[in-house]
């Protein structure tokens, strides 16, 4: 079954810089877009970055243009989400996404905190 598995996640002062990993198993993982999404409690899930397949083309949400990167490997089945210069605003819940024939799968998330 289709799997995606968030990592790297936690804690880090304004200014400082984390790497997300997204595992996914369980499809052809190089033929699909993938997308990450953030969510803070209580509002909506906001989109934040989108992949496409071959990894040459690459969208950002403006609020994280500049400052984040996507990134995929798909020899490893892996996309990445290098994020810089990081805010308190940043401070969310980040999930992986793929849509597999139109329907949406999601990870179970990974909690970025950004405070001093």
């Amino acid at each position: 079954q289709v799997q995606l598995v968030e990592s790297g996640g936690g804690l880090v002062q304004p200014g400082g810089s984390l790497r997300l990993s997204c595992a996914a198993s369980g499809f052809t993982f190089s033929i699909y877009p993938m997308s990450w999404y953030r969510q803070v409690p209580g509002k909506e899930r906001e989109w934040v970055a989108s992949i496409l397949s071959g990894g040459g083309t690459t969208t950002y949400a403006d609020s994280v243009k500049g400052r984040f990167t996507i990134s995929r490997d798909n020899a490893k089945n892996t996309v990445l989400l290098q994020m810089n210069s990081l805010k308190p605003e940043d401070t969310a819940a980040y999930y992986c996404h793929a849509r597999l024939r139109g329907s949406p799968y999601w990870g179970q998330g990974t909690q970025v905190t950004v405070s001093s």
